[in-house]
């Protein structure tokens, strides 16, 4: 049988629109309360982070990725981050990772090898490796959580393209209860 992730997917989804229960979300694309998140993907914090920060349907932009971590000035993620900032005119930037980050440590030797057993050519990753790509490196982890939401902050802070007033903030959340501790206070 195949994976039915994606019927039953659908099929709540018919019933979602059918009974408008969307109208409950309803809401403008600019962020009420001026705010652009960018934190981490992982499961814990889906419900947890919203609630914890007192942020509704309509209140922020949020943008997520595995660690909450800028990787590359002009990547996507600041991309988004600057979009939000000029086009949805959010004043406050917040960096919020977690304790116990799935990319804490994580090995990129480790993943490449999850990587092969799945099925990815040696030879592909050899390509990679050729082409100027360090793909361990690339996927490696952080060491520390808190350093990882300092540099994130940083890389915003300075970026040539983040104007002046825009306020960026770090944060880490305790995904069992949802306690946050500033790591950096952009007021400051």
């Amino acid at each position: 049988m195949k994976n039915q992730r994606l019927n039953d997917i659908l099929l709540f989804n018919q019933s979602f629109v059918e009974k408008k229960e969307y109208e409950q979300y309803e809401t403008t694309k600019h962020p009420e309360k001026k705010m652009v998140i960018l934190s981490c993907m992982d499961t814990r914090l889906t419900e947890l982070l919203p609630q914890a920060m007192n942020i509704k349907n309509g209140d922020a932009k949020i943008v997520k990725n595995a660690g909450a971590t800028i990787m590359h000035p002009f990547g996507s993620i600041v991309r988004s981050i600057l979009v939000a900032v000029y086009e949805f005119e959010a004043e406050d930037v917040f960096v919020v990772g977690h304790y116990g980050c799935g990319m804490s440590n994580l090995d990129g030797r480790l993943l490449l090898n999850k990587m092969t057993e799945r099925g990815i050519s040696e030879s592909i990753i050899d390509t990679l490796q050729y082409s100027g790509i360090d793909v361990e490196s690339w996927l490696h982890g952080f060491e520390s959580e808190e350093e990882a939401v300092k540099e994130s902050v940083e890389a915003l802070v300075n970026h040539p393209l983040m104007p002046v007033g825009v306020l960026v903030h770090g944060l880490l959340m305790d995904p069992a209860t949802g306690k946050l501790d500033i790591v950096i206070d952009g007021r400051k």
